[in-house]
């Protein structure tokens, strides 16, 4: 027979405003195998872990129940404190009476009655509960990160320097990301080139990092410390060990076509370099474009190229890498312009989003920094700034904020009447979201010193007329319809996952929330951490962010690498499934519905039957339910414990 302990906690006033703490605590004693029952205000605090140890040496418990707030707060607590008590972790279970109970009742009875059944249940799993021990499985101390962004590098960087190897991983032929194609950064009006290029200068040749650029991740199977990556290096068509970026068959190459860094405003090439500062320093042949690849006509590039680097029988290579953890900073794309019809986005080249007048205001740009329209080069006099354009609508399924947009539509403006001291300024907006240090402070002295007018309301619509853009819309703080004759108009548009995320999610068995962006296990205690071990998170892949919350997003989820690689195995959970052999019908539904590919296939006296990969089980209980014959439990969670709480929850 075990010895039993509960304690149920006040939570300052979160449950003992709701719930008869006392009454809680008389009611479990009344249990034959509960030998004590006590209460303490705070049970997480040093004195009150302090008054669990004391009863459970006093009493000589075999086990406890903690009644307090949820699991996923101090189940960890209580657990470790079991372990000084030499007591089984997996022998301490928490009835949460907050969350399921206070928080969610006012009726005070109700709660009281409703904590008194949960500590019951609670305390018949404890006395089915078995002591359960970790696996510990060997781990590979190199990580991939998937994105070579400024998360993405600066996650890469961290860990480099702390002496690991890092694989990073890029699709585009350079790294550095959206960043790259930036003019200046806020609030500070620094050449985002100036801060950048020293930065993807140092990944290049730190010694500890594989740069693994026009890469992608084709497949991933293993666990935590143990993943095995597939990645499909593309074709170039250009052998980079011999190629010096020396330019002469972009400058010679006859077909121009859409230049995806320069958002359309300005032509590229069949065989290209994205921008002047690229990293690698190398060209590259886009497969679709080329005239020799597809007609087997031209091959100009190979016959002047001085270092014979052309290789147009190069392939695609599929290269196969251990590694030990996985970094996914993936970044961001901006909604598709068929989505703002309403602003003649797509229809007029006058129209713009953000990222093309980042181009258009860069020094390196298509106008070489000068602002000019598009359609015609003139330097525009008056231009509007539409916020908010597709973020925070739900008609278009985007009804969360971008949260950068107020603040680089307020640095576009500044550096239009830097370079436009006679143009005007117009800024449409909902709301001004200013949250970093120093961007409120910014938003005003754009308006003060810039002489920018914002208008609260917006955009209805855009439409050409006689040369100029009308722009029809409505100040909500005056009332009034407002309507401007603009030169130009630039969009803040929604900022969307990156193309190709979800595919890349279902590889890694991570989890997309509705938006597309990947999903954190826990929104505030593990907000860099996926649902899948050893699988961290960084950068707009995960949420709109800005380069510096990036950044420390990016070295954050080094520090999470940082610290699994400071063990030499890895230790694993125990509560995982297990299939009883003799029982097991071999139907392998549950190899089917086990969301982490953690069913395996294990010949068993002739016949196949399932096994569990404990290493790949998160625990999720999916095989336990779908299995036909019954010959899967769920370590901590078996049918016998499950039922002996339903049937206490029926005690009168």
């Amino acid at each position: 027979m075990r010895k039993i302990g509960v304690f149920v906690c006040w939570c300052g006033l979160n449950i003992s405003r709701t719930v008869d703490i006392k009454k809680v605590v008389e009611e479990a004693s009344s249990h034959p195998q509960v030998v004590c029952s006590t209460d303490y205000k705070y049970l997480c605090s040093e004195p009150g872990q302090k008054l669990i140890k004391e009863m459970v040496q006093e009493k000589g418990l075999d086990g406890y129940v903690v009644a307090a707030c949820s699991p996923s707060m101090h189940e960890t607590t209580f657990r470790e404190l079991a372990s000084r008590c030499d007591i089984n972790p997996y022998l301490c279970e928490m009835a949460n009476i907050r969350e399921q109970c206070s928080w969610v009742h006012e009726d005070r009875e109700e709660a009281t009655e409703k904590a008194i059944k949960l500590v019951n249940m609670t305390v018949e799993k404890v006395l089915y509960n078995e002591p359960l021990y970790p696996d510990s499985f060997p781990l590979t101390k190199r990580v991939m990160v998937v994105g070579a962004g400024v998360a993405g590098m600066q996650a890469s960087l961290d860990i480099a320097d702390a002496g690991y190897e890092v694989l990073l991983v890029e699709k585009r032929p350079f790294i550095g990301g959206h960043m790259t194609q930036l003019s200046e950064t806020f609030p500070t009006l620094d050449c985002a080139q100036c801060i950048l290029t020293p930065k993807t200068a140092e990944v290049a040749r730190h010694p500890r990092i594989k740069m693994m650029p026009y890469s992608e991740v084709e497949e991933v199977k293993g666990y935590v410390g143990n993943f095995e990556a597939v990645i499909r290096r593309k074709a170039t068509f250009v052998d980079w060990d011999k190629c010096t970026g020396c330019a002469i068959c972009i400058e010679k190459c006859p077909k121009k076509i859409y230049s995806e860094f320069e958002c359309g405003l300005k032509e590229g090439k069949s065989i290209d370099m994205a921008f002047p500062q690229a990293v690698p320093f190398k060209v590259f042949i886009d497969k679709e474009s080329c005239i020799f690849l597809n007609r087997g006509k031209c091959g100009v590039c190979a016959k002047l190229c001085p270092e014979e680097a052309i290789d147009f029988q190069q392939q695609d290579q599929l290269v196969k890498e251990k590694v030990g953890a996985i970094i996914v900073a993936t970044g961001y794309d901006l909604i598709d312009k068929s989505e703002l019809a309403e602003y003649g986005y797509g229809k007029y080249k006058d129209v713009v989003d953000g990222m093309q007048y980042e181009r258009i205001n860069s020094s390196s740009g298509p106008f070489l920094g000068v602002i000019r329209r598009p359609s015609d080069g003139k330097i525009p006099k008056e231009i509007v700034f539409i916020q908010c354009a597709g973020s925070r609508d739900k008609e278009k399924g985007k009804p969360y904020c971008s949260k950068i947009c107020c603040m680089y539509t307020a640095k576009q403006a500044r550096l239009y009447k830097h370079k436009v001291p006679d143009g005007q300024a117009y800024i449409f907006y909902m709301d001004i979201r200013a949250g970093g240090k120093g961007y409120e402070e910014f938003i005003y002295r754009s308006v003060e010193e810039a002489g920018i007018l914002y208008l609260r309301g917006q955009v209805s619509r855009v439409f050409e007329e006689e040369g100029k853009l009308v722009v029809w819309g409505m100040d909500t703080l005056s009332g009034k319809k407002i309507e401007i004759n603009a030169d130009m108009v630039v969009l803040a548009s929604a900022m969307v996952p990156a193309n190709g995320v979800k595919e890349l999610a279902n590889k890694l068995k991570i989890s997309t929330d509705e938006h597309g962006f990947i999903q954190e296990a826990h929104p505030k205690l593990k907000p860099v951490e996926s649902m899948t071990r050893g699988v961290y998170l960084a950068g707009c892949g995960h949420a709109p962010k800005d380069i510096a919350e990036s950044v420390a997003q990016g070295s954050a989820t080094a520090s999470k690498v940082l610290t699994l690689f400071s063990r030499d195995s890895v230790m694993a959970e125990p509560t995982v499934s297990i299939v009883r052999k003799d029982e097991c019908s071999g139907c392998l539904s549950c190899e089917i519905v086990c969301p982490f590919g953690a069913i395996e296939k294990e010949d068993y006296r002739g016949k196949i039957i399932a096994k569990v990969n404990s290493a790949l089980c998160q625990g999720c209980g999916s095989c336990a339910v779908i299995c036909r014959s019954g010959a899967i439990d769920l370590r901590g969670y078996t049918n016998q414990q499950l039922i002996a709480e339903l049937e206490a929850a029926l005690w009168k």
